[in-house]
């Protein structure tokens, strides 16, 4: 059985690269027709969808669509989508990026849990996820991302960083604790946490033209001395915020495949390299 919204969804916020304020509605749609966006503020509102071919860019965030039709860091909000398992939604939106909101996916979250979701019978052959027969890995200098076979899905990652409050963290979640609704669900486990960065990279992205709407409201930022702006929701948020990157990028192949992805250092660049391995076994 597929799923979509009982309901419609619209939170309104700023976008984290272009610091331009949009609105999205996500709006119940029928059986096989998946998660796509739609620009309703250009002509002819283009629809997006939300699949690994439609990536265009991947610089700090995940980025959908073509030159002017295209709508940037989809990533937490189609990690709650896929990761509480709405399958077809249409996602209309009024600008370039996706609201940060509070630098997570907690508030799409719970929006999501609180109107629920429908059952849909598919209209066509039923939806069958890529299996993983073989390990998939990509790699650049230390940092790599792999799918390894599995009889369930399963997302674990591992990131370091010289900065002692950071240091090494690993952390790993599967996504059948979502459907066993067990106490490591995504909307607590995943969903609360918060983008980070670090202070000493700020001044570049912001002269690079990246980050005009980051703030200590809607992200955790961290110098030599610690954190800016603590508490931390969870003692390891940042490596968490690492697996609902990796689970919204993943999400573009449609389906999760039966695997166990493995990151280190990785980036939504080798998320998306081993989407695009995956979604090849089609």
């Amino acid at each position: 059985m597929q799923k979509t919204l009982a309901a419609e969804i619209t939170l309104t916020g700023v976008g984290l690269h272009s610091g331009v304020n949009t609105k999205v509605r996500i709006i119940p749609t029928q059986a096989d027709s998946g998660r796509y966006f739609v620009r309703t503020d250009l002509p002819n509102t283009p629809i997006i969808p939300a699949q690994v071919p439609a990536v265009s860019q991947t610089v700090l965030s995940t980025q959908l669509g073509k030159d002017e039709e295209s709508v940037r860091t989809v990533e937490h909000l189609l990690a709650a989508l896929a990761g509480m398992g709405v399958d077809n939604v249409r996602i209309e939106i009024d600008g370039p990026e996706v609201p940060l909101l509070d630098g997570s996916a907690k508030l799409w979250a719970e929006s999501i849990a609180q109107v629920g979701l429908v059952s849909q019978s598919s209209t066509t052959a039923p939806n069958i996820a890529v299996s993983i027969n073989e390990p998939i890995c990509i790699r650049q200098d230390d940092a790599f991302v792999c799918a390894l076979p599995a009889p369930t899905t399963r997302f674990t990652y591992g990131i370091d960083f010289e900065l002692p409050a950071i240091g090494n963290q690993w952390y790993s979640w599967s996504l059948a604790a979502e459907s066993e609704n067990s106490d490591a669900s995504f909307t607590t486990e995943i969903a609360p946490a918060r983008t980070f960065g670090l202070l000493h990279q700020i001044e570049y992205l912001q002269k690079s033209g990246l980050i005009k709407g980051g703030s200590l409201e809607n992200a955790l930022v961290c110098g030599p001395d610690g954190w800016l702006n603590p508490p931390l929701r969870f003692a390891n948020e940042p490596v968490r915020h690492k697996i609902l990157d990796l689970v919204g990028d993943l999400s573009l192949l449609g389906l999760f495949p039966h695997a166990h992805f493995l990151a280190y250092k990785a980036s939504h660049n080798l998320h998306v390299q081993l989407a695009q391995k995956i979604w090849e076994l089609h």
